[in-house]
């Protein structure tokens, strides 16, 4: 079994004394992980990197085995490295990845939302806006979208201010009634309107946070999310605050 294709690291573990075991994000084949030998060597650790783009391909006696992987790099990211936002940003991408997708199961338009996004790395001002618009992109895939077209109440399509946290829908001001301190946040950057100021966004990934937590995670048994996604958000929440 062969086949070879790109992709973007996700991540790695050590295997025996010299090798990893590596899971990449790939537009034909998904996530998929394989054995890299010699992979934790000084010549091969920086490929290895998660975010990095690399060209790769796969060999396998047999397609259920975990295989073996010949990686050469494309781009490594490294921009991260010396950037705590883009470094928090990437580990968030990457960690979600690897925590929500199944194994070998193709998502190229995801893939390809993905790959865009990484290559926005460093660029501060733009980045938390974009990494909000692939979460959307990200639970609409996962089958947790999220439609804010009209109000799931009324089918008024003005003055929505809320998401139902049941339905994913949106709800205007006069639909939630009663049950808007029960509602979470509708800025108009979450449909994609208006100029989405940091504040707006802030408020935005709350909102796309609580499926994450409360629908992704359960459908996956219950598992948290990981760590990363908070912690990007809380350092760009902080930056907010500085002079």
């Amino acid at each position: 079994m062969e086949w070879r294709d790109q992709g973007i690291v996700l991540g790695s573990r050590k295997h025996g004394e010299t090798s990893v075991i590596v899971e990449v994000f790939t537009p034909e084949h998904g996530r998929h992980a394989g054995v890299v030998r010699g992979g934790t060597s000084r010549k091969m650790t920086p490929t290895l990197q998660a975010g990095a783009q690399v060209d790769l391909r796969w060999r396998a006696r047999l397609e259920e085995h975990i295989g073996s992987f010949t990686i050469e790099p494309l781009r490594s990211r490294a921009v991260v490295l010396s950037d705590r936002m883009a470094l928090a940003g990437m580990n968030a991408v990457t960690s979600l990845l690897m925590f929500c997708l199944p194994e070998r199961e193709p998502h190229p338009e995801l893939y390809a939302r993905s790959e865009q996004l990484l290559d926005l790395l460093g660029q501060n001002e733009i980045w938390p806006l974009a990494y909000l618009k692939w979460e959307l992109a990200f639970l609409e895939e996962l089958g947790f979208g999220l439609d804010l077209s009209e109000c799931a109440v009324t089918g008024a399509r003005d003055g929505l201010i809320y998401v139902s946290p049941k339905s994913g829908r949106a709800v205007s001001g006069q639909g939630a009634g009663e049950w808007a301190d029960r509602m979470l946040a509708l800025p108009p950057c979450l449909r994609g309107e208006g100029t989405a100021p940091d504040e707006e966004v802030i408020q935005a990934l709350g909102t796309t946070g609580y499926f994450m937590e409360h629908k992704v995670a359960p459908h996956l048994g219950h598992k948290p999310l990981p760590e990363t996604r908070g912690r990007f958000v809380d350092l760009f929440r902080r930056r907010l605050t500085l002079p």
